[in-house]
């Protein structure tokens, strides 16, 4: 591996082609989950409009920026309005983030021979992986948030005011990064480099900050200016999700938390690294750069996690990505330095992660399928199914249905197709269910006892059922 990931012109062709194969196998994918809000009607309000019109509809408005929305509507303008050309966006980023991972994993890592087992390690965890094939924002998070670190790491100051002006703008998340990059800047110099407050907290420094955080201000300031609030309002659709919760809600939460970083075969990281602390213990931070990464892996989603704690709204397994990436990264380190059977360590993590994509819950049980591959057999039978529909004359416009398929078709698949499905009522003579639908136990027992199945189809361990209302 030495020799063809060591050289610069094989590896470019290596990322360049993995990119691409990704694009190939999954360009087809549907809009999903959160994205068909924030890519595709986001998106779309933009290129019936204005580029810049960034005043979206309240019914619709999440508050966030419309970066992505954005940056689609004019791929659209300019390719054709395809469902293709938007994967074909995510492309460039996919790669970039394959150079950028690199170029951090060789700061942490010095034998460029194991560069190319630690990017494959971090490559195939599942909440990434998805990110490569499904359009959203996470990966051109995940790409500036790298090219930031780097230029830290690197001290490249100019990469450094270009990442963060792109990172502060890309939502609202983006920006809780950017504040932890900052926290990790600072307590990095202060702790680990040993470096005094006063030359940290210098005037290139701050204006570095102050600057490349100027486009996310400027938003923030002109949502207030323009609507009186930042993401949600009395008539928001989600104005139930984001409240203060009380101690019992701040517990559960808390629980949540620490499912997100051991669901989809993470499991297997931090079992390792507690072991590895219990055995190796004060061992472990004798190396700066094993402080650095423990340090980057709890600052950088420092403020995330506060929000995500003292809210109502669900905590995202793609919230932490970053955050996994840096722990298996430390992982590696580990098995580098400590352990003897470096080869049978490395590959049951690598299984470990792998296997993630196949944990599926009962259905009673709601889970994140915008963040594991499982999802990705949905898209196909998803069209299957319409066609069945479409085929038995049975309107699509009677049949219901659940998040996130309560949205016209043409959002989802770009065919043109302006139907949409009905809000399951409990009353509906037809339902469309897919097992990525995360539902109420009211929900599911509904369907159960009111139901029958007319027709199902599935493809590995998704199904997609389509039901009738039995006869009183």
């Amino acid at each position: 591996m030495q020799t063809f990931f060591d050289s610069k012109n094989k590896r470019n062709i290596f990322f360049i082609s993995f990119g691409v194969l990704i694009f190939l196998l999954s360009f087809k994918n549907g809009m999903f989950w959160d994205n068909v809000l924030f890519a595709s009607k986001m998106g779309n309000h933009l290129y019936d409009n204005s580029l810049f019109n960034w005043n979206i509809p309240i019914n619709f408005d999440p508050g966030h920026p419309p970066f992505l929305a954005f940056l689609l509507a004019f791929f659209w303008r300019i390719f054709g309005h395809e469902l293709w050309i938007s994967h074909l966006l995510i492309l460039p980023f996919t790669i970039g983030f394959f150079f950028q991972i690199r170029k951090f994993i060789s700061y942490f890592v010095k034998e460029a021979n194991k560069h190319f087992f630690l990017f494959i390690l971090i490559i195939v965890e599942p909440n990434l992986a998805t990110s490569f094939v499904i359009v959203n924002p996470e990966i051109i998070i995940l790409f500036f948030f790298f090219l930031v670190v780097n230029s830290i790491l690197f001290k490249k100051d100019y990469l450094k005011f270009i990442g963060l002006i792109f990172l502060s703008i890309i939502s609202y998340r983006s920006m809780m990064l950017v504040a932890g990059i900052f926290l990790f800047d600072i307590l990095n110099k202060l702790y680990i480099q040993r470096e005094k407050i006063k030359s940290i907290l210098n005037f290139k420094f701050l204006l570095i900050y102050f600057f490349g955080s100027l486009s996310g201000i400027l938003f923030v300031v002109w949502r207030l200016a323009t609507k009186g609030w930042l993401q949600t309002h009395p008539n928001s659709p989600w104005a139930s999700l984001w409240k203060f919760v009380d101690i019992k809600g701040f517990l559960k939460n808390c629980f949540f938390l620490i499912q997100r970083y051991l669901d989809f075969g993470k499991i297997f990281i931090f079992l390792f690294l507690i072991v590895s602390f219990i055995l190796f213990g004060k061992k472990i931070t004798k190396s700066i750069k094993n402080k650095q990464l423990l340090l980057l892996s709890i600052s950088s989603v420092f403020f995330v996690i506060v929000v995500s704690l003292i809210s109502t709204n669900t905590i995202g397994h793609r919230y932490f990505i970053v955050s996994y990436i840096l722990f298996i990264t430390l992982s590696f380190r580990l098995i580098m330095s400590f352990y003897k059977r470096k080869k049978i360590i490395y590959t049951f993590l690598f299984l470990g992660l792998i296997t993630g994509n196949l944990w599926i819950y009962p259905k009673e049980i709601s889970q994140g399928w915008d963040a594991t591959l499982a999802h990705i057999p949905y898209h196909s039978l998803r069209l299957k199914a319409i066609n069945y529909l479409n085929k038995q004359d049975i309107n699509i416009e009677e049949v219901a249905s659940f998040f996130p398929n309560l949205t016209k078709l043409d959002f989802v698949d770009f065919k043109g197709d302006t139907r949409s499905f009905q809000q399951f009522n409990k009353k509906n003579k037809y339902v469309f269910y897919a097992t990525v639908f995360n539902l109420s136990d009211d929900e599911l027992k509904s369907l159960e006892n009111d139901y029958t199945i007319l027709k199902e189809f599935n493809n590995f361990n998704i199904a997609i059922n389509i039901y009738i209302l039995k006869e009183q």
